[in-house]
């Protein structure tokens, strides 16, 4: 995913994979700058964690030791992760306390499309054209000098308590189901 969003110039963190999280931490002696680890796998209550010192990394190889991981450096930013879900022509948005936030993960705050910074929606639409994607949710977060960075793109998202996205999913369904392809994901079709 990483490689692909930066082949296409999406603003999207370096990203290492690594086989497993033991083995990160073997291989890690001396941290210049903070990081961010995430499991490779996308499940509830899965592994996101910062981690500023190898003494952090090795404490949570004990519990992790085999999970396989991705890992970025951490960004700078507010605490807060915009949320903007795509579902055919439609974008609905949402602030949510980051995962990495000492208060834990908090409740989606709907976000008016209108107070997302100028160019976001634009951004989103790329990376929907970049992965061929028509429902998928993309996590941004604002670096405070007005730089977004992408750091979750999710194919199969949770779209919740967005108000019209159930409608809009079961619109683009029945639009594709009976073949209206275009019209359903605001595509042209050649002429």
């Amino acid at each position: 995913m990483a490689a692909l969003a930066h082949s296409a110039g999406l603003p999207f963190p370096e990203t290492t994979a690594f086989p497993t999280l033991g083995g990160l931490s073997d291989a890690t002696t001396d941290l210049t700058r903070p990081l961010v680890v995430k499991s490779r796998h996308s499940r509830r209550h899965d592994l996101v964690a910062r981690v500023d010192s190898a003494v952090r990394l090795r404490a949570l190889a004990a519990d992790w030791a085999q999970e396989p991981v991705v890992v970025q450096p951490f960004a700078d930013n507010s605490g807060q992760d915009h949320k903007l879900w795509v579902v055919g022509d439609q974008v609905f948005a949402a602030l949510r306390p980051s995962e990495l936030a000492s208060t834990g993960r908090g409740p989606t705050v709907s976000l008016p499309l209108g107070e997302l910074p100028a160019g976001w929606i634009d951004l989103v639409r790329e990376v929907g054209a970049v992965f061929a994607l028509d429902v998928y949710g993309v996590d941004i977060v604002d670096t405070g000098d007005g730089t977004p960075v992408i750091v979750d793109v999710n194919a199969f998202p949770g779209i919740r308590d967005q108000e019209g996205a159930p409608e809009a999913l079961a619109a683009l369904v029945l639009r594709t189901a009976t073949g209206d392809r275009a019209r359903a994901t605001g595509a042209h079709p050649p002429s």
